[in-house]
């Protein structure tokens, strides 16, 4: 029986492409390390890194609420984080790196409000990473206590992601700075049908690739830091496009 790791491969070999799998746990820091160095010695460096790895739990999901939180945001923000760090010294000269991001993520739909303080520290132009880690651990505290006086309550999925876009923003300059021409921005991909939307999605794979893939070639002299949608620079800020 093939696994279902294999599938995409052989989808891929039918229309003329060789594609390599190679195991990755982003949740796993000996994981990470073992892939960025197979990836160095196989292959000498990363053109394009797409950061696609996530999870949403299921609406009917009876899992306690901090294990909720706790796991969605280690995987969708966290151990994402982690991936980077350990693959941007890989990167190769014009290199592309597009964070899979969400609509779930804008923040007219995860902190409404203008006044909302985690809004208004999200937005404050000297925001650094660090900020962001410690916004993500008074979340996950406010989950533990019950107080959802400045977050969404069962907003772990969106949160994430809203986290992740404000990470990609954080980076932009960093990696704008990079001798090695380097661009970073994140995206959605839109309502995909698979296995995580339980397959409630219009869009199919092929579909839902488009965006991702533009951003991994955006040209030349393109945005750093900033979120796409439906292949178009969307405002992650005011929620419309540009």
């Amino acid at each position: 029986m093939k696994s279902a790791a294999s599938q995409p491969l052989l989808s891929s070999r039918k229309e003329g492409l060789n594609p390599v799998f190679e195991q990755l746990d982003i949740c796993s820091f000996e994981s990470i390390n073992k892939f960025a160095a197979t990836v160095k010695t196989k292959y000498g460096g990363i053109d394009i890194l797409c950061n696609n790895a996530g999870i949403a739990y299921k609406q009917a999901s009876t899992a306690p609420d901090l294990e909720k939180s706790k796991v969605t945001m280690e995987t969708n923000l966290i151990a994402t984080k982690n991936a980077t760090d350990a693959f941007l010294p890989l990167m190769k000269e014009n290199g592309r790196i597009c964070q899979v991001s969400s609509m779930a993520g804008i923040l007219d739909w995860t902190l409404k409000d203008p006044k909302n303080p985690v809004r208004v520290r999200l937005l404050d132009p000297v925001l650094t990473e660090d900020d962001i880690m410690t916004i993500y651990s008074e979340y996950i505290d406010a989950v533990k206590q019950n107080d959802y006086t400045v977050f969404k309550k069962d907003s772990a999925y969106s949160f994430s992601k809203c986290l992740l876009t404000a990470h990609t923003r954080v980076m932009g300059p960093k990696v704008a700075a990079d001798p090695r021409n380097l661009l970073m921005n994140c995206c959605c991909p839109g309502y995909v049908d698979t296995d995580m939307t339980s397959h409630k999605g219009p869009l199919t794979i092929d579909q839902g690739a488009v965006t991702p893939l533009m951003v991994c070639q955006l040209p030349a002299g393109s945005t750093n830091g900033e979120f796409y949608r439906e292949s178009k620079h969307f405002d992650w800020e005011n929620n419309k496009y540009f």
